[in-house]
């Protein structure tokens, strides 16, 4: 056999461990899901007027996790529920979500929800492709909110058309989708709203504040192709962050990615010889309180650090939306892509051969006005204005257009015959009983994708 064939085959392999290890994991996330429905009472009929539409299965967990607290804020004004289509997302949506949760896994389970509740709008936090089945009941809004902000290839898609509205960032979002988005009603269908999640940054601190400048470094990993070889651990992070243990006027929050060191084993080492530092930093000082960072929440290191320094990845644009000092580390792979044509086209650099000066760099950019005002432009034109609940009126006005638009229609079609499902159709009566469930032998589309 031939060394291609022989590579053929061990992938061929792999991939059915993995879609083996996948068909378990869902058959006991329905087992732990039937348990705990049957001990759930139903949803109110016709309390809710939003739904999260969420056909992921766990590993994309993260997408909706970011939407936790605005949106549960938005249900004070209007209920809002997330209709989780996967056994393993909806079991942790379960555990987790601060919002109420229906486990759809069939078409007649999803529909069985509507019927019952009074959905106005449907949103969307990525592309999924069961998202299409929820296209097809009209009479409500369905509307893309994304997970994130960022001048990725993602950002771009013309997946956009297929929803009523977006609702995008700022100016940049309008402006690169402008690019693509031929023949697209701008003025209509894409709300800006900024990034409602920094609103809610802050929660209570991992240490005490004081006089040090706290420094936020948070590295992606090394990544599985040269073209996306943006981590820095090896190449930046061990030189900058023992010269801001060596100071005793800085407070160091190392927030690495979880996948560092899964592919270089040189990278793996220089994270744990960082982790080292900063545990032997701490045990030397008590008072210095670094943060070794793995918990699953995002934002209180964002709001909370002086300077931020990152990577080429989504933690640009989650601190841009602070509205707070940042630098990127610039990858030392030639082949690694750089899209210019945004916030990176002016960005503070940060070079491999200058991060021992870290302490320099951190200074000028607290102090340099020419610094401050360069970003300052740049947080315009992504976020709008980001003065604290600036995003959250935005959201709810958008929100609240919406509605607005909804009772508009609804009144033009007030004499059409009813075609939709909808609360104001009566629900026949259903066994799957708790939380808008299905029974374990219902038919249907199954959940999460395994391929």
């Amino acid at each position: 056999m031939g060394t291609l064939n022989r590579m053929g085959v061990l992938r061929d392999a792999r991939k059915a461990v993995k879609i083996g290890r996948d068909l378990l994991a869902n058959r006991r996330a329905r087992g732990e899901l039937s348990q705990r429905l049957s001990q759930l009472p139903p949803l109110d009929p016709g309390r809710y007027k939003i739904a999260v539409y969420f056909a992921d299965g766990q590993v994309n967990m993260y997408q909706i996790r970011q939407w936790y607290k605005p949106l549960e804020e938005l249900a004070r004004t209007w209920p809002v529920v997330v209709l989780s289509r996967g056994a393993t997302a909806a079991t942790k949506l379960f555990e987790e979500s601060p919002l109420p949760v229906a486990y759809v896994r069939t078409v007649a389970a999803l529909e069985q929800t509507l019927a019952e509740q009074d959905i106005r709008i449907v949103f969307y936090v990525n592309q999924n492709t069961k998202n299409f089945q929820m296209f097809r009941y009209g009479q409500r809004w369905h509307v893309f909110i994304n997970h994130g902000e960022s001048d990725k290839m993602y950002m771009t898609t013309n997946q956009f058309k297929a929803y009523d509205y977006s609702l995008v960032a700022g100016d940049a979002a309008l402006a690169r989708l402008s690019k693509v988005l031929w023949d697209y009603d701008f003025d209509k269908r894409a709300i800006k709203i900024g990034r409602p999640q920094a609103d809610h940054y802050s929660r209570e601190l991992p240490f005490t504040p004081d006089e040090r400048t706290v420094v936020l470094y948070a590295p992606t990993w090394e990544g599985d192709r040269r073209s996306a070889a943006y981590g820095s651990i090896s190449s930046h992070g061990v030189n900058l962050v023992r010269a801001l243990l060596a100071t005793g006027s800085h407070r160091v929050i190392y927030r690495p990615h979880p996948r560092s060191g899964v592919v270089d084993h040189a990278y793996g080492a220089a994270n744990r010889e960082i982790i080292g530092m900063i545990a032997a930093a701490n045990s030397a000082d008590p008072t210095a309180q670094h943060v070794h960072d793995t918990g699953a929440e995002l934002g209180w290191q964002l709001s909370s650090a002086d300077v931020a320094i990152v990577d080429i990845s989504a933690m640009v644009y989650d601190r841009l939306a602070s509205g707070k000092p940042l630098m990127i580390t610039q990858p030392v792979d030639p082949e690694a892509k750089i899209d210019l044509g945004g916030y990176l086209s002016d960005c503070e650099w940060l070079p491999a051969d200058e991060a021992q000066d870290i302490v320099r760099h951190t200074d000028r950019l607290l102090s340099d006005p020419d610094a401050v005002g360069r970003l300052a432009i740049w947080v315009e034109r992504y976020f709008g204005d980001v003065t604290p609940g600036a995003a959250t009126a935005r959201f709810h006005a958008a929100v609240q257009h919406l509605m607005d638009e909804w009772e508009h229609y609804s009144a033009l079609h007030a004499e059409d015959d009813e075609q939709q499902i909808s609360a104001s159709r009566t629900p026949a009566p259903t066994s799957s009983g708790a939380a808008g469930g299905s029974s374990a032998g219902a038919t249907g589309e199954d959940d999460d994708d395994l391929s």
